[in-house]
């Protein structure tokens, strides 16, 4: 553990990690909270359902949004630090004021405006690391960051549950000391030496509205093996989201769950599962392709809902369902997160892991919308069916993919 992240800021390249490091520990309780939002509105202000529908299909369509403030550090190494600092800080600054504030259209926008920023600094966290660590400790650090992430969602929310079960509105105070404790990070931020150097080319004439658009389509268009990783990954993901809107209808009304054994299937199983592997993924990831490494990912994926299916009959199988899902999500983040880096080889990633964020907020416009539509049909279990289709064919688009790769013999970092 020691070698993987040096507590000496003497190794060189040591503060990005640290920084990467330390902010997802620091920010862990506070996305623990985060995530049952939606929950405690509908609860505790009597939130309509159609506005929790809302905010969690905003989750993932503000990564459009996302993808401009990526754009300001595209070929800007010189902009990389203030991009994660500002965006931290303006990411949490809205829930400072929950305790004083009522309308749900604020903690909405909160919710929104949070992830908007969080997946924004993706592209620039993964072109620091990309500048400062060495491949194999950059996979590192990113799998035992995400696993404090997960491992944390699993274990806050009980304590907290606690606190707001005792204390009336307690949740709001709790935003709060989270988001100061989060922001602690900025201080080794600071310490995260920057690049000073001019762009890497003059300014282009593009509207700035059109051009993380332009961009997109231009290195899309240079890199058919990138499009080819892309288009996997879209059908993967597009089969994962459409399953959302499902879940709920699925639980209640066909398993008859209660919170406890949701939590048990949602946080703790999934939690265990993400956890134990995320380890060995990194391992992986370092002695194979990245096609071949998520067409496993997303074949596993097709798998997850016809284990809720088969949960009907028993419901272990829902537990080992989500502890799969876990393994899943685990490879899932890896290859979501460092492919850009993969890809960009020695040129600025930042724009690739932009591609990727932007991606996301398209998928989400769709998908979510389009699942609970036709769960309205035909019911849960014909969504979960064709979020099973999806998976798979994305699996074999990434291993065909992968295929034509080698053949081109394009070179890989």
């Amino acid at each position: 553990m020691r070698d993987m992240f040096p507590l000496s800021a003497s190794r060189e390249g040591s503060e990005a990690s640290q920084a990467f490091l330390w902010s997802y520990i620091l920010n862990t309780p506070f996305w623990a909270i985060y995530n049952i939002l939606p929950m405690i509105l509908y609860k505790d202000l009597a939130a309509p359902l159609w506005l929790i529908t809302l905010m969690i299909t905003l989750k993932p369509v503000v990564s459009i949004f996302s993808v401009y403030w990526s754009d300001y550090v595209n070929k800007r190494a010189d902009r990389l630090v203030p991009n994660v600092i500002v965006g931290n800080v303006i990411g949490h600054l809205p829930f400072l004021f929950f305790p004083w504030f009522d309308n749900l259209w604020w903690f909405i926008g909160s919710f929104a405006v949070y992830m908007l920023f969080y997946r924004g600094v993706i592209p620039a966290w993964m072109e620091l690391l990309k500048l400062n660590t060495e491949q194999s400790l950059r996979q590192k650090i990113v799998a035992y960051s995400i696993t404090i992430s997960y491992v944390g969602s699993a274990i806050f929310p009980v304590f907290f549950g606690w606190m707001m079960d005792d204390y009336f509105q307690a949740w709001r105070w709790i935003f709060v000391f989270t988001s100061l404790i989060s922001l602690m990070a900025i201080f080794l931020q600071l310490r995260i030496p920057r690049v000073e150097r001019p762009p890497d080319q003059p300014p282009k004439a593009c509207m700035p509205l059109l051009r993380p658009w332009k961009n997109m389509a231009t290195l899309l268009g240079k890199r058919p093996d990138y499009k080819s990783f892309q288009v996997g990954f879209m059908l993967g993901g597009f089969g994962i989201m459409i399953l959302q809107p499902a879940l709920p209808e699925f639980f209640v009304g066909t398993l008859n769950l209660n919170y406890k054994e949701l939590g048990m299937a949602m946080t703790m199983c999934k939690g265990i599962g993400f956890a134990l592997t995320s380890g060995l993924w990194a391992n992986w990831m370092k002695r194979v392709d990245i096609f071949k490494f998520s067409a496993l990912v997303v074949f596993l994926f097709s798998l997850f809902p016809l284990g809720l299916i088969s949960a009907q009959y028993s419901l272990i199988l829902l537990y080992v369902s989500y502890l799969g899902y876990g393994v899943m999500q685990a490879g899932s983040e890896l290859a979501w997160k460092l492919s850009g880096p993969i890809f960009a080889m020695n040129e600025d990633s930042s724009l690739y892991s932009s591609v990727n964020v932007l991606t996301v907020g398209m998928r989400g416009c769709v998908a979510s919308p389009l699942g609970g539509f036709l769960c309205a049909l035909g019911g849960p279990a014909l969504v979960m069916m064709i979020g099973s289709l999806f998976c798979l064919s994305a699996a074999m688009q990434l291993t065909l993919a992968g295929r034509s790769r080698l053949k081109l013999a394009v070179p890989e970092i």
